[in-house]
Parts: C-alpha cells; sequence; structure tokens
C-alpha cells in the first residue's frame, strides 16, 4: 500500500459495470473487493445506469457516487487513482469499443487510460454465445489479452432452462488481481 500524508491509505478499485442482466448484484463483487481491503470507486456504462443495477446501493456501499459522464473541465476528480481495475460484467459492446480504443463513454475511456497508465486490469465477461463466436470478439480478446489484460472464465448471459441464471463468479475477478 502506498503512504498519504503519513498514513497508509487502502488500495483503490475502479469497478466498470456493464448492461448485462448479471449486473444486478455487482454489489456481491464491491462488498468482496471491500472485505479484501479494496476501496471502491464504480463507474458505469450509461446503458447500464438505466436500471441494470441499484444504483442507489452501489453508491451506499461505496460512499462515492457513480461516475458514468465526464466531469467537466475545472472539477475534482472524484477518485484517487486506481491501483487496480475490474470490469464485470464485460458485455460483448464495451470489450470491442475498449480493444479498438473506441472512447466514446467515460466507461470505456476509463479502460483505455487505465491500460496505458500500465494498471492491472481484470474483466468478467457475460457475453452470448452467438456474440462470443463472432471474429471480431475474438479478436478484441487477444489483442486486450496483449495488453496485459487478465480475463475470467467467459459467461454467457442466457437463462437456464428452469429460467434462472448460473452463478456469476464475481470474486474471480479479485483473484485475477493477485500477483503471479
Amino acid at each position: 500500500m502506498s503512504e498519504q500524508a503519513g498514513s497508509a491509505r487502502k488500495p483503490f478499485l475502479y469497478v466498470v459495470v456493464c448492461a448485462a442482466g448479471v449486473a444486478s448484484d455487482v454489489t456481491e463483487l464491491i462488498a468482496a473487493a471491500q472485505r479484501r481491503g479494496w476501496e471502491v470507486g464504480v463507474f458505469a456504462t450509461p446503458v447500464a445506469m438505466d436500471g441494470f443495477f441499484d444504483t442507489a446501493a452501489v453508491e451506499e456501499r461505496t460512499g462515492r457516487p457513480i461516475r458514468s459522464a465526464w466531469r467537466r473541465p475545472g472539477d475534482p476528480r472524484p477518485f484517487p487513482a486506481p491501483d487496480a481495475v475490474v470490469v464485470a460484467p464485460a458485455t460483448f459492446n464495451t470489450v470491442n469499443k475498449w480493444a479498438a480504443g473506441l472512447a466514446d463513454t467515460l466507461a470505456v475511456a476509463t479502460l483505455c487510460e487505465a491500460c496505458g497508465l500500465g494498471v492491472p486490469v481484470a474483466v468478467l465477461p457475460c457475453v452470448a454465445d452467438a456474440l462470443a463466436s463472432h471474429p471480431a470478439y475474438r479478436e478484441s480478446l487477444a489483442r486486450l489479452r496483449g495488453m496485459g489484460v487478465r480475463f475470467g472464465d467467459p459467461r454467457g448471459g442466457e437463462a437456464t432452462p428452469g429460467g434462472g441464471r448460473p452463478d456469476f463468479a464475481w470474486e474471480r475477478a479479485l483473484d485475477l488481481l493477485e500477483p503471479r
């Protein structure tokens, strides 16, 4: 941990949330990160902010506002620089835009910048099987892996035959951040 004003500070984790159904449980990831000693700030894609997760619960859990839009010039940075980044759930759209460097949202711009700064990034994809087989997606995964991004096992977004969804391995993202 780094020192700040003579006292140790907790490492800071950026969590980037994309618009997938499992995003509704992102507080599980935040709670797990906090149990492991992380302070957490959340970024969300604009679509994810539109009802994919409980924004009030996330803000209460982190004690910070969710970032989804750029700040104005002169506004203070609401989060410190990240020690690591987790993208969970990561969608087809976000993975492809990030790999291509298309930083058209704050969430994707944050991911592009983190890679440029050498910040460790862990990703838990949540992509439907049909989309995961698309050549552009496979190329994006290869490009991001080549940039040092660490991926957990992919999970399709489809419900099980009984209508439920298999568990999403939220803590796996934190495990991926451990030194190799």
